[in-house]
């Protein structure tokens, strides 16, 4: 394989951080409810019911909105200029800075090491009944994918497609979602490794297990 995990893990124990903007979902006045510093925290409970950090208040026509946190992180870059302002949809009004996770650097080194089945737009995605199925019952990667097999199932406007996979013949190592997850456009979808590389990616994974430091 061709990456050098060395420059990979110099460059994320450098910058252990991704910076998230945070942007009005729609026009109203904004009134901030967050500080600069603040730790945030995203929604919580066994189904997720509980809110997390809440951020600024968004009114319109006399009617607020309350935009909470939806990771773990750090406020940063509160644009204090629009307190009482109004503004339109889109605008940055401020940004939380995560730190990733061990599981998360992995998850981003994955990428540069896997072939990656990219989702093809914004949809609801689902592994076919029977890859599910195989996965539940086996511990350690095993189904292998060549083009033309079917990959994953997308589901838009109630309508659902099969779509084939097309790349580099290999094992399923990661699955980037949870049966029923939207999607971005792009995103991960599924993480596909060449068998001559299994090993390869293994060690990787146990490196970073054995050497990052939360």
């Amino acid at each position: 394989m061709d990456i050098n995990l060395n420059d990979l893990l110099r460059h994320y124990r450098s910058n252990p951080y991704e910076e998230h903007e945070i942007r009005a979902p729609h026009t109203g006045v904004v009134k901030f409810r967050a500080e600069e510093g603040q730790q945030t925290f995203g929604p919580s409970g066994k189904w997720l019911h509980k809110p997390g950090t809440l951020l600024f208040l968004l009114e319109r026509e006399n009617n607020p909105k309350r935009i909470t946190a939806s990771f773990n992180g750090e406020v940063a870059g509160i644009r204090h200029e629009l307190e009482g302002c109004f503004v339109e949809a889109g605008t940055l009004l401020l940004t939380i800075r995560h730190r990733l996770s061990k599981e998360e650097i992995i998850d981003r080194i994955l990428t540069e090491v896997l072939s990656i089945f990219p989702a093809p737009q914004r949809a609801r995605y689902y592994l076919p009944p029977e890859t599910a199925s195989q996965m539940d019952k086996k511990a350690e990667p095993s189904i292998f994918l060549k083009p033309g097999d079917d990959a994953i199932i997308m589901s838009l406007m109630k309508r659902d497609t099969m779509l084939k996979y097309e790349g580099t013949p290999g094992i399923i190592y990661k699955v980037y979602f949870h049966s029923g997850d939207m999607v971005e456009r792009d995103a991960p979808l599924l993480g596909i490794c060449p068998p001559d590389n299994l090993k390869y990616v293994q060690k990787v994974i146990q490196r970073i297990k054995n050497e990052w430091e939360e």
